[in-house]
């Protein structure tokens, strides 16, 4: 009987049900999101098994759609301005803990299965960070000061660099994967001519997007535009076998600095609130992946991969902080703001279920891995992570109310 209930029905129900989740866990200064995926987890497999994995598999195109605004309001928020108003030293902050904490739990992960593809794509994905726990402390506690100008900017770009991290580590994981002989095309050139494509196939749409919304006389035929752009942009990276997340935010960033700002930022909150329900949908149906059976067998390994992750994300950003010249305050503090990880991350894990889930045994083996991983990590990062970020604030001085 569960599986003839109608997709509708259960996204429909997905997106109240997710509301009410999350307003509930928002009580306890956890974020929305964190409710969501909650949701999810009681519906799915591991308790009420309302929503099972096949169930959830026919909301696919559902996912394609979320994934799109996700990575469209990412790229929307690099105008020229922004760009120019973060500076080195967030460059170089969100660059190094982005890549240490590839690095260092792709190696974690190595040491425990000796699997390259698992490390690989378990380290691209923690490269990510979540922004939205992040900022709900600094506006709860209305933080002021560098430090939090320096973590704002920080945890606002650094999810377009983790996008180029796992479009490089997916690429070459494939390999491994499918047992593809190692050369420099495999390695170096296919992840580079993916990459470059997926930006100049953004570019290209984005400019015109751009043009086009110049020429909207509203809100609604601007916000048209923009949802067919992105539809049409990700069928064509689905289509060539590119990366859909780097196209849709390469065609935001394109898009924000040829559009006028000011109309351009109308129709972004018009697509911010068109994607509120849907993005809620997304990330309950994301948590019906857990597999609570596999905890004890990926327990250990999940443990591990926080700590290298909470390692990577500080000591990178140390190292950034200290290059680009920071003060000793944020040297000192903004590592311990970047642990948050549900958001893109589980974002990327839906892709790597979608990437890898057809191919073979393995590949299922690794997109199950991956979602249940971040799903049992998330409940100690969105916990331990927006405490120490109020901790931190606090302590440099720049929480301005209790």
């Amino acid at each position: 009987m569960t599986g003839e209930i109608h997709i509708l029905l259960v996204i429909g129900s997905a997106i109240i049900i997710s509301f009410f989740g999350g307003k509930l866990v928002n009580r306890f200064r956890l974020p929305m999101v964190t409710g969501y995926v909650i949701v999810g987890v009681i519906l799915g497999r591991s308790f009420l098994n309302i929503i099972t994995p096949e169930i959830a598999e026919r909301a696919s195109i559902f996912n394609d759609l979320a994934l799109g605004i996700i990575a469209l309001l990412i790229g929307g928020e690099f105008h020229r301005s922004r760009i120019r108003a973060l500076g080195k030293t967030i460059v170089y902050i969100a660059t190094f803990e982005s890549l240490f904490a590839f690095l260092l739990v792709a190696g974690t992960v190595f040491l425990f299965t000796r699997k390259i593809y698992s490390a690989l794509i378990l380290g691209a994905v923690a490269s990510a960070t979540a922004p939205a726990a992040t900022v709900a402390v600094i506006n709860q506690y209305r933080a002021r000061g560098p430090l939090t100008t320096t973590i704002m900017g920080v945890v606002g770009s650094d999810d377009a660099i983790a996008l180029m991290i796992y479009s490089f580590a997916s690429s070459v994981a494939r390999s491994f994967l499918e047992h593809v002989k190692l050369t420099i095309h495999t390695v170096l050139v296919a992840p580079l001519t993916e990459i470059t494509l997926s930006l100049v196939l953004g570019a290209v749409l984005g400019y015109l997007l751009g043009l086009g919304i110049k020429k909207t006389r509203n809100r609604a035929e601007a916000f048209t535009l923009v949802m067919g752009a992105l539809l049409i942009g990700e069928g064509i990276a689905t289509q060539f076998h590119l990366s859909e997340l780097l196209t849709i935010m390469a065609m935001g960033m394109m898009a924000v600095n040829i559009a006028p700002l000011r109309r351009f930022s109308q129709v972004m909150e018009t697509v911010n609130i068109a994607g509120f329900p849907i993005i809620a949908a997304f990330f309950c149906l994301a948590g019906t992946k857990l597999n609570i059976r596999l905890l004890p067998q990926i327990g250990l390994l999940g443990l591990a991969y926080t700590a290298a992750r909470m390692a990577g994300k500080w000591s990178g950003a140390s190292l950034g902080a200290k290059i680009s010249g920071a003060s000793e305050k944020v040297r000192k503090y903004v590592g311990l703001s970047l642990f948050p990880q549900i958001g893109v991350a589980i974002a990327l894990a839906i892709v790597v279920q979608k990437e890898f889930g057809r191919a073979g045994i393995q590949g299922q083996n690794l997109a199950l891995l991956v979602i249940n991983i971040l799903l049992f990590t998330t409940i100690i990062t969105e916990v331990v992570g927006p405490n120490l970020t109020r901790i931190i604030l606090t302590k440099a001085g720049e929480i301005r109310k209790k």
